[in-house]
């Protein structure tokens, strides 16, 4: 099984993740984009319990963004590290963040709300997966 290794800027937080993720993607959402000061975010997500704080633990600060949505940072130099999405059941570690992992988008989240489209073939979903509470609804490219 693959173990995966995710550090903030500066390396004072740690993070490993087991096993390849659940699902990679890009998000278009107003939050994730203000979140990344980007105007989309790639995302890996794992179940919780195959992530581990494995240094720094105690220089993670985190937000609320929404009910449920943690998203973390290191309180040395800021850098993101990775949003707990509760409601989901995943966290989501940063893909630009995992080292030596390589990113193989499946989908897009949030289209609805790009500000940078994308000429891809992936699926385009409006919101989410109907799997994941979405309408299921996808857009064209």
């Amino acid at each position: 099984m693959s173990t995966y290794t995710a550090n903030c800027m500066c390396g004072a937080i740690s993070v490993e993740v087991e096993g390849e993720p659940a699902a990679m993607g890009i998000c278009h959402c107003k939050d994730c984009r203000a979140w990344s000061a980007s105007p989309v975010n790639g995302f890996a997500i794992w179940p919780p319990d195959k992530m581990t704080v494995t240094k720094g633990e105690d220089q993670v600060e985190s937000y609320a963004s929404s009910e449920g949505h943690q998203r973390a940072w290191c309180k040395k130099c800021g850098g993101h590290v990775f949003h707990d999405v509760g409601p989901l059941g995943v966290v989501d570690v940063y893909a630009s963040l995992v080292e030596g992992l390589e990113f193989k988008p499946a989908l897009h989240l949030n289209y609805e709300s790009t500000i940078m489209p994308m000429k891809d073939g992936l699926p385009k979903f409006k919101d989410f997966p109907s799997d994941f509470g979405g309408s299921g609804e996808t857009l064209p490219e």
